[in-house]
């Protein structure tokens, strides 16, 4: 009986040794893959033009310093809904910094279906000037209508979508880009209705849910390096 015990301790010993192991491989596998993700920008071969999208959020950013590692390119968020309130706090300063670090700048509104077009296309009008240098501006499709405080149906949405988009490109004096996310395109399918360029999010993988091909795509939502420890969101362009 005591050999038998013995056995079975020993086994049971190598069993949760095995299992030790085996778990610590697995951490340091899932530590590698996140640090990876964290890290990794598509390929300049296959996208020579890559930049980022940068916002209060991110804090103060150094432009010098993103120029040096290759950002071609910055698209800044400018406003977002209707009121003064709704305008991004550092877009003037992030605007004249990444224009005199040497980069191609461009707008970005983020699109509220809750408030009106004429509204919000005034806020984005005001605060981005019109400069036929500017990149194409962006309109970010995310929020959708199931919030508002009053009922606003597919069709409305879709309606002052199209008077907020004429209303930016009268002003731009050139078509916007569309920044569609996959919740947004889920429920009103603006990718096959409006032929509009597409920017799509997807980190590290090709995004796909817009239905046909992409212009720019949101790589990796949250880069890690040494300029930004929190985390930039680094774009890149469809050759």
């Amino acid at each position: 009986m005591a050999r038998k015990g013995s056995a079975a301790k020993a086994r049971a010993r190598i069993v949760w040794r095995i299992a030790a192991v085996l778990l610590l491989l697995a951490l340091l596998a899932g530590g590698w893959g996140w640090w990876h993700v964290r890290h990794w920008t598509p390929d300049r071969g296959l996208y020579p033009m890559q930049g980022v999208e940068i916002g209060a959020s991110d804090g103060e950013v150094n432009w010098k310093s993103l120029k040096a590692i290759g950002v071609n390119f910055a698209y800044i968020d400018a406003s977002a809904s209707v009121s003064a309130f709704a305008r991004d706090p550092r877009f003037v300063a992030n605007f004249v910094a990444a224009k005199a670090a040497g980069l191609q700048v461009g707008a970005v509104h983020r699109y509220d279906p809750c408030q009106p077009a004429e509204m919000q296309s005034a806020n984005f009008v005001t605060t981005v000037p019109r400069d036929a240098q500017l990149l194409p501006p962006v309109i970010d499709l995310d929020i959708v209508a199931d919030g508002c405080p009053a009922n606003v149906s597919d069709a409305k949405v879709e309606s002052e979508l199209m008077t907020f988009i004429n209303q930016i490109e009268t002003h731009a004096g050139k078509p916007v880009i569309l920044k569609v996310s996959k919740q947004f395109e889920s429920r009103y399918r603006i990718a096959a209705k409006l032929d509009r360029n597409l920017w799509l999010s997807r980190d590290r993988f090709l995004p796909d849910y817009g239905g046909r091909p992409w212009s720019l795509w949101t790589a990796n939502r949250s880069l890690s390096n040494d300029i930004a420890q929190g985390g930039l969101r680094w774009v890149v362009v469809q050759p």
